[in-house]
Order: C-alpha cells, then structure tokens, then sequence
C-alpha cells in the first residue's frame, strides 16, 4: 500500500502512546480508531505503541514509506524520533489498517528501502502495434534517511522498436546522493513485447447422428436423421404392416358413377 504526497512540509510529526494492550485484545484498541504500532531499528529497544486511527492515515497520505515522520511519545521524555514507515498491514477483505511498523533511523547513517517505479512519457512503439511490459514495480536504493525518493520515473519515450528495453542503469537518479543495491544494472525494468495473438477457434465438426437417430453430443436438437433411422423398432413394424395395407395404386384413378354420368351426356 503507498500513497504518494503532493508536497512536503518541512516537518511532519505524529503523536503515539506507549501500549499495554497486546496479543489478540489489539481488536478492542482497532474497534476505538486506535492502530497497534511497534518500533524497531538498529541498536533500538523495541517498543510497543499505538497512535489514532485518523492522525496516522492524514501523515501517512503525506509520509507515504520514503519520507522522515517525527514520532513523539506522550508522557516520554527525549526528542522526537526520528522514523519511516514499513510493513502497513491491512485486512485483506474490509480493507481496514491492522497494524503498522515504525522504522527508527539515525539521520547520519544511511538506510536501504524499497523506492516505487513509476512509467513517464508514451512510448512510440506503442503506436506501431507494440505492447508495453513494465517488470519491475520498485527497486531497492541505499541513501541517508533524508535523501530517499518518493519515487523514481522511467522515461519510456525512447521505446520506439518492438525489443527495446529500459534497463536499471538507465534510470535517472542522484548517484551522489541515491545508490541502486542492485549489482547487476542490465535488469531490464521495462520492456516492448510483441502483441499476443489470439487462438482461433478451432470449428466444430458436422453434427453427425447415432445410429437409432440419438444426435451425438454437440448437435443441435433440430438435426433430422437420414430416412430409415431414428425410428424405434416397434414403429418400424407398424411403418411396414401399414405399407402392405395399401391397395395397389393402379395407372387411372377409379371414376365415381356421378362423374360417369357426366361423361356419358
């Protein structure tokens, strides 16, 4: 989950209150709008806290995971700490926020965090039938807590050719400031891949029907069988005795008296 910030102020504070609460009955501090929390860092004695439900999400939509949030601690004394925000868990189907991680960090050492990619421009490949492939969504960069990006572009507007590809060591980045941990700088981030054809679908064959006159699976109801099939056997008896009922049609038509007359006048 990341919100990226419109601007930044020049400080962003957030209160939080030591939790006795924990375990399971953490859904009792959840059903107040309060959100379990935990610091850690490095040489930092965890500590469990809580911070309100509302004042979290305002500094989060502002913070987002690359930028310096200063926690104060009610009732403890000491400057504010200094921390990032990791691990925001949230329930899968209410979507409501669990619990969060506060990341203590010292201002003079550097940290490594992960750093969302986000695809600039259009690229011209595109146009000529090209389908574009971003593989990569973040990358992990090294640099002191106060010089990590909110986010890192890919410019894609050199793509002009199915094949071509952006690769991490032609991302733009502050090298002075700003380290890929990555070694191997030739992962390709973004990529021009041709467009996937579609299987035809295959035609289905003449419905052909079972002998007894059942169509096979797939035929339509309406398919007629061939003449002398599909009827049952004891129709077949009856179809043949009534045939050899019928008198024997002669070449003329036996005259009626009444029409016999006729003639005769």
């Amino acid at each position: 989950m990341r919100i990226f910030r419109n601007f930044m102020p020049d400080k962003i504070l957030l209160k939080a209150q030591k939790r006795t609460i924990l375990g399971r009955k953490v859904k009792k501090l959840r059903a107040e709008g309060i959100l379990p929390a935990n610091i850690y860092g490095k040489d930092v004695k965890s500590l469990a806290v809580q911070v309100d439900l509302k004042d979290f999400n305002k500094v989060f939509k502002t913070a987002g995971e690359t930028n310096i949030v200063y926690l104060s601690i009610e009732k403890q004394k000491g400057k504010e700490k200094p921390i990032l925000i990791h691990n925001v868990q949230v329930d899968p189907v209410s979507d409501e926020l669990l619990h969060v991680d506060f990341h203590q960090v010292d201002l003079t050492k550097k940290v490594t965090a992960d750093i969302p990619l986000e695809i600039k421009g259009e690229a011209p490949a595109v146009e000529k039938g090209g389908v574009l492939v971003q593989l990569m969504d973040e990358v992990e960069v090294e640099a002191l807590p106060t010089d990590l990006p909110d986010k890192i572009e890919v410019d894609v507007s050199k793509l002009a050719e199915i094949g071509d590809t952006i690769v991490l060591k032609d991302l733009k980045i502050d090298t002075k400031k700003v380290k890929l941990t990555e070694e191997n700088l030739k992962t390709v981030v973004a990529q021009i891949e041709e467009p996937t054809k579609e299987k035809e679908e295959e035609k289905k064959p003449e419905a052909e029907v079972k002998e007894g006159g059942e169509p096979k699976e797939g035929e339509p109801p309406s398919a007629k069988a061939p003449e002398g099939q599909g009827k049952k056997p004891a129709e077949e008896k009856e179809a043949k005795e009534g045939e050899a009922k019928k008198p024997e049609e002669t070449k003329e038509s036996p005259k009626s008296p009444e029409k016999d007359k006729e003639e005769k006048k």
